[in-house]
């Protein structure tokens, strides 16, 4: 398979790999390999949260708004 991609996403990448003391390729390997885990888990947690949704399971607009303070303070931007 080949990649494309453009100068600046190889440079990211060389960096993310370098932090990570691994190669682009190698990372890029790792990558795709937990990709279909990972879409498999998030695709789980939707249909878990539809179906609690469906039965009449919701939070208040402010405990919804109290979490994603919380996740954003949790977030920290990416070096680079």
């Amino acid at each position: 398979m080949e990649l494309h991609l453009t100068p600046e996403q190889e440079k990211r990448l060389e960096e993310i790999a370098q932090h990570q003391g691994v190669t682009a390729e190698v990372l890029v390997a790792e990558v795709a390999r937990g990709l279909p885990e990972e879409d498999d888990r998030e695709r789980e947690i939707i249909r878990q949260r539809i179906a609690q949704a469906d039965a009449g399971e919701f939070i208040e607009e402010e405990e919804m708004d109290r979490l994603f303070t919380q996740a954003a303070a949790l977030r920290t931007p990416l070096e680079g």
